[in-house]
């Protein structure tokens, strides 16, 4: 089986308050089925349908469905990256909605700075499964198909590191605090220029982060 991630571009931003204290979540189409998306791949409905009601039963109504910020390398969910909780998914016709908070770990924090500076974000949802050519020219999902994840959150789902450059730019995160955190932030951004390749930079990135909100 394979590592299959779809995107969609855009999610909307909500605000709700609760006990005096504001939430921010995002809410959105996370799923489809019964159409072949972008990435030339048709998810049957009953199979997209299935998995939906497992992941809602393990994984929402247990408050253990998490999903990380950028896009991760396997199906498995790393909780030193994840930055928002999945509360809600339903069928809306071939369309799966879903509704997010954005929690308040490190890289949730990311997420917010970046939703509170108008940065449009999307999601990219994570599975494993077979995939079978078919005779008109696009791939169908398999009967084996399992959802790892309904919902990642990405700054650009056609460029899975674009975000970087949104977060090492912002000035909030850059200036607000004096020259030693612009400098670290210079560096961090430098060192990332830096890294020739893919797999460099998806190895590297997160330690960067952390150096530079410890540094907060």
């Amino acid at each position: 089986m394979k590592l299959i991630r779809e995107e969609i571009e855009r999610v909307e931003v909500l605000t709700e308050e609760s006990n005096g204290k504001k939430n921010l979540f995002i809410k959105g189409i996370f799923l489809q089925s019964e159409q072949v998306n972008r990435n030339g791949r048709l998810y049957p409905g009953s199979i997209m349908e299935r998995e939906v009601k497992r992941y809602n039963e393990q994984y929402v109504q247990k408050g253990r469905a998490l999903g990380e910020l950028g896009h991760p390398d396997g199906p498995t969910v790393n909780l030193d990256r994840v930055s928002h909780k999945i509360v809600d998914l339903c069928r809306e016709g071939n369309n799966f909605v879903g509704k997010a908070q954005i929690l308040s770990t490190p890289m949730g924090k990311i997420a917010e700075s970046l939703l509170k500076d108008g940065v449009t974000l999307g999601v990219s949802s994570r599975g494993i499964g077979s995939l079978t050519a078919t005779k008109e020219g696009y791939k169908q999902v398999g009967e084996d198909f399992m959802l790892a994840t309904a919902a990642d959150i990405v700054a650009d789902p056609s460029a899975p590191d674009a975000f970087v450059q949104g977060i090492m730019e912002g000035k909030e995160w850059i200036w607000d605090g004096g020259i030693l955190r612009e400098r670290l932030a210079e560096n961090a951004r430098k060192q990332i220029n830096q890294l020739t390749t893919q797999r460099r930079l998806e190895e590297n990135k997160i330690e960067l982060f952390d150096r530079f909100l410890n540094s907060l």
